[in-house]
């Protein structure tokens, strides 16, 4: 059986060695040089490939995905009509949480305003400081990155609260869902992340009408899609002094543009994309595990639901 590796971003090499360190018999071939015959190709491992490759391998049977997000994929008109599989693995989440907890300690404990002091060359020390519990963070988004990323924060005694579309229990954790539940959940937080999967219910949710509603002095976090911000309704909630501060992850254009405002906003912190990546070590289970399920006549996990676009 052969597979076809699709990406730009990832280290071929490095994913063709783990997957034949578990399957020898794996065909692992790479796109565009390695393709060979498009005719024997059975599965594609992909990362943003270009619009109808998928549609030209004839005998393709499944399609799994190099990352958590699949919209770049679901925006192909020409996606074949296949079992497509999101990335779930310990590493994207593990990572993902670690940026999470990084960024929402380091406005919690106030880093960039010391770090805006020492650039100025100033000593001034705080007069009061907040406790973990008694600062308020918000989940946007509970699935599997955002469930662990909320679990994380409230065994470092913040006091977390989740919102997804649908209900969802979590120990420990004040959980909101659908349409009304989100004033709520937005009005008691203070520092908001975004991990939500981007779909058409959830493009530009991050606008000027829920900005306002987060409480005066709040931060927002996204680790999600560039499609979720509308960014100059950021912006502006930045400016007139309603948001305290941001951190990007991800954005509409990327790389970012040499001359975006981010790059110079006193109180913005760009990361290139970077919160959470897939890594071969430890993703390459779950596509070996893929395989032998199909192998097996079992059905697969974490299928992509193609109307909720996750």
């Amino acid at each position: 059986m052969a597979l076809l590796f699709v990406s730009a971003h990832d280290h071929a090499e490095d994913w063709a060695n783990e997957l034949n360190a578990q399957l020898p018999e794996l065909d692992v071939r790479v796109w565009p040089d390695g393709m060979g015959d498009p005719a024997e190709i059975d599965y594609a491992l992909v990362w943003k490939p270009p619009a109808g490759l998928l549609a030209s391998l004839p005998k393709l049977k499944v399609i799994f995905s190099l990352g958590a997000g699949v919209d770049a994929l679901l925006a192909d008109p020409t996606l074949p009509d296949l079992p497509l599989v999101r990335m779930v693995e310990p590493g994207l989440t593990e990572g993902m949480t670690e940026y999470v907890c990084l960024h929402v300690l380091r406005w919690h404990r106030d880093a960039p305003l010391f770090e805006a002091q020492q650039r100025a060359g100033q000593w001034k020390q705080l007069t009061h400081q907040h406790l973990a519990r008694e600062r308020k963070v918000g989940i946007l988004g509970l699935g599997a990155l955002g469930s662990d990323a909320a679990h994380a924060l409230k065994a470092l005694r913040f006091d977390v609260a989740g919102w997804s579309r649908s209900p969802k229990q979590l120990d420990g954790i004040a959980t909101y869902h659908g349409a009304g539940g989100l004033a709520p959940f937005l009005a008691r937080t203070d520092i908001l992340v975004c991990l939500l999967p981007l779909t058409a219910d959830t493009e530009n949710i991050l606008d000027a009408g829920l900005l306002a509603q987060l409480p005066r002095g709040a931060v927002v976090i996204n680790a999600a899609r560039g499609r979720h911000l509308v960014e100059e309704d950021l912006l502006a909630a930045l400016n007139s002094g309603h948001l305290a501060g941001a951190t990007l992850d991800v954005f509409r254009t990327e790389p970012l543009p040499a001359d975006h405002p981010f790059w110079t906003h006193p109180r913005v912190t760009v990361t290139p994309h970077v919160a959470a990546i897939t890594q071969a070590r430890t993703a390459v289970e779950q596509v070996v595990g893929g395989l032998k399920r199909l192998a097996a006549g079992q059905p697969l996990i974490n299928l992509v639901d193609r109307r909720r676009g996750y």
